[in-house]
């Protein structure tokens, strides 16, 4: 994963008045923490940070005031109704650091027939990995799979340097039996 290098502003005002003008002024109010420093509140420009936020789980470079800070996401606040970054929580990394993170798990290939249906019960896998090498997603092939059969995190091939940070045997992926015209018919005369 390479790292996104955004410029950052510390700023000294706090409160709504100011995250208000900064965010008019195309700025996100952020707080960078970590490591057992003081928590240092920054100001970052917006649409490079919302671009660079469409990863999960990147990795930034943070040029505060001619001192580099190397910093992932840990929360993310947007405006409940127009989408747009309200604050965020950086958390301070160090090269070669293992930090607990959520990986997206994406999935391939196509179930067996006979229409049944694939359950997401986590959509994301906590793994702890090297900050700065971390996945952008971990891909599951479900080919095959018939209705009944679970995918569990110790199933999931991942990448070298990349540990689970949940039980084993946690059901990732599980496959339920499609309900068919006939069945729902008997159901709803039964009932």
């Amino acid at each position: 994963m390479s790292e996104i290098k955004i410029p950052a502003q510390t700023r000294t005002e706090f409160g709504k008045g100011f995250a208000r003008r900064a965010r008019v002024a195309g700025q996100v109010p952020a707080v960078v923490y970590g490591h057992g420093g003081e928590p240092v509140h920054v100001t970052l420009p917006g649409h490079e940070l919302m671009m660079a936020l469409k990863t999960p789980n990147v990795l930034l470079s943070l040029d505060i005031e001619g001192r580099d800070e190397l910093v992932i996401p840990k929360a993310v606040q947007r405006d409940a109704l127009k989408g747009f970054l309200v604050h965020v929580d950086l958390l301070v990394v160090k090269r070669g650091e293992k930090v607990t993170v959520e990986i997206p798990v994406q999935t391939e290939g196509d179930l067996a027939p006979g229409g049944n249906l694939l359950e997401h019960t986590l959509t994301a896998l906590p793994v702890e990995a090297e900050a700065t090498h971390i996945p952008e997603a971990i891909v599951v092939s479900v080919a095959g799979l018939g209705a009944g059969a679970s995918v569990l995190a110790k199933d999931i091939v991942l990448p070298a340097g990349v540990s689970l940070a949940v039980d084993a045997d946690a059901v990732v992926l599980h496959v339920v039996a499609g309900q068919s015209a006939a069945e729902e018919t008997a159901e709803s005369t039964e009932a």
